[in-house]
């Protein structure tokens, strides 16, 4: 009997492998969900991240049926489309609060492996990318989008050690 041949399938040299997260995030994706934010003030706002295949976050997606308020945003995965290209989620803080909360992490830890949280005013700065685990992660801002000038300076955000609000320390006379 003869052995059967079998072409050995390789993926090229530095591409990604099909599922690998993300490790950028377009600019015009980032100022349409800071924009989006906005908007939505003082409800908060959820979409769903879609990633590019070399691990850049390039697309926005917004999902009929979803639900906001003032403290929560209800997202209707099950509208989702069948793609494998979709990494994360994305939702705003309207009280500035750029960590997760519980229900947060739950949802963080059940889907996807990239994800933002935006806080207000909804600034450049005002947003934090975590992994699937709850835990902050650097996401780098790269052009991207129709009239997006590839010579502007991108911004990076990396993590700091604590980013949760710090009480002042006063001075012994006024405690």
């Amino acid at each position: 009997m003869a052995p059967i041949f079998r072409p050995q399938r390789r993926r090229p040299e530095g591409a990604p492998r099909l599922g690998a997260p993300a490790t950028a995030v377009s600019r015009r994706v980032l100022s349409s969900a800071l924009a989006s934010a906005r908007s939505a003030y003082p409800n908060e706002f959820g979409g769903v991240l879609r990633s590019d295949p070399p691990g850049v976050i390039g697309e926005l997606l917004l999902l009929p049926g979803t639900t906001a308020g003032r403290r929560h945003a209800n997202f209707r995965l099950y509208m989702l489309p069948a793609d494998l290209s979709v990494v994360g989620t994305v939702h705003s803080h309207p009280s500035g609060a750029l960590h997760p909360s519980e229900a947060d992490q739950q949802l963080f830890r059940n889907w996807g492996s990239r994800h933002l949280i935006l806080g207000a005013p909804y600034g450049p700065g005002s947003w934090r990318a975590y992994d699937g685990n709850a835990r902050e992660i650097s996401l780098a801002v790269v052009p991207g989008g129709a009239g997006d000038d590839d010579e502007a300076p991108v911004a990076e955000y990396r993590p700091r050690a604590l980013h949760r609000p710090v009480r002042p320390v006063l001075p012994a006379d006024q405690e």
